[in-house]
């Protein structure tokens, strides 16, 4: 018992680090990536000692993004604005974070692996209802944001965090409905069951990927989970145009490189979710636990560490195309208009993701007799 409640607490630091170091990845690649798509330089004036010029390598401002800014910004004041609720303003960064950092403790990055005599998968935690528990932790970030925004005494941040509970608790029915109906195609709750259920091929080439079942759920969580994430298009909680910054616009230092690490961290969950519903997960086409089964009967056999390292690589190259892909549109589309984001929330995808779900439910039923 000792010995699994380690290999437990192993997994979930392993996974929180490897989340908290991608989210700072994401921070760096959105700066240089918009820079690259608005044709400007973008950070690249921080270096240590001038080592990469010696060598004539260019400066791709990792040094800017992941070593000066966040001792620029930890080591500033921490200011709490006159009226404020000291409390609940200090609260509000830790409530936005946490619910998202939990949520990774149930996705699976891996296959089965033995050590001595004991096995587990890669995944923090095995729960076999894991898509209701990250319906729960998901709905429950609210409370961050609008507390930030209503402890602030200040009436930008108020109305942000009022847009920002509308948006969210909205999105989060398209978002549902979507991971329902993935639910009711594979008959099971466990994310680790689903991603086993999409492995192996159709017609000998074709993979069982999730995508192939369920595209229009999939376009619904894709654009709820980026609507969660709450970045352009779908900024309103921010929207620096009209809000100042909205809901942290009061804050600064280490509790606005909170509710930004929160940003990134819910990219990388949307990106985790739509690769474990929809795309496979840890599944290589043609990959099974004794090597590759190539179109024509071939064999190629591979050790079976192999196929889960080679499983791990696959996850985390689904999980950062989707990343990058979510930084694209951020950086490519207009923001929406507050009663554009109401609309297209409550008239199209809420519906669509209804219409989807009774469809999935008569085929499922038509399957089963």
């Amino acid at each position: 018992m000792a010995v699994d409640l380690v290999i437990a607490a192993i997994r979930a630091v392993v996974m929180l680090l490897l989340v908290l170091n991608l989210s700072a990845i994401l921070l760096w690649f959105e700066r240089k990536g918009s820079a690259l798509i608005q044709d400007r330089i973008g950070a690249n004036r921080a270096a240590i000692l001038g080592v990469g010029a010696r060598l004539g390598l260019p400066n791709l401002g990792i040094v800017n993004t992941l070593l000066a800014d966040p001792i620029k910004m930890f080591t500033k004041e921490d200011f709490v604005p006159a009226g404020a609720d000291h409390f609940l303003h200090g609260l509000a960064p830790f409530l936005a974070l946490f619910p998202v950092l939990v949520t990774f403790a149930v996705i699976p990055i891996g296959d089965t692996v033995t050590i001595g005599a004991h096995t587990f998968d890669l995944v923090a935690a095995d729960f076999n209802d894991a898509a209701l528990y990250v319906l729960a932790s998901i709905g429950i970030g609210v409370y961050g944001i609008a507390l930030g925004g209503w402890a602030s005494n200040n009436r930008w941040a108020l109305l942000g965090g009022i847009r920002a509970s509308a948006q969210m608790i909205s999105y989060e029915i398209a978002m549902g409905l979507a991971i329902v109906a993935v639910v009711a195609t594979y008959g099971t709750l466990s994310l680790q069951a689903i991603v086993r259920e999409q492995g192996g091929v159709w017609f000998g080439w074709l993979p069982r990927w999730g995508i192939i079942l369920q595209p229009i759920a999939f376009l619904l969580l894709f654009t709820a989970g980026m609507a969660e994430s709450k970045r352009v298009p779908f900024d309103l909680p921010e929207s620096e145009s009209e809000l100042v910054a909205g809901y942290f616009t009061e804050y600064s230092g280490g509790k606005q490189a909170v509710f930004m690490l929160t940003d990134f961290a819910e990219v990388a969950l949307v990106a985790m979710l739509v690769t474990t519903f929809f795309f496979g997960g840890w599944q290589v086409p043609w990959l099974y636990r004794d090597g590759f089964h190539l179109p024509g009967g071939a064999l190629v056999s591979i050790p079976y560490w192999a196929v889960v390292v080679l499983g791990v690589v696959a996850f985390w190259i689904k999980t950062i195309f989707f990343c990058w892909l979510q930084i694209l549109i951020r950086w490519t589309l207009p923001r929406f208009r507050y009663d554009q984001l109401m609309r297209f929330g409550w008239k199209l995808l809420v519906p669509i993701g209804l219409l989807n779900l009774i469809v999935t439910a008569v085929v499922v039923v038509m399957a089963g007799s």
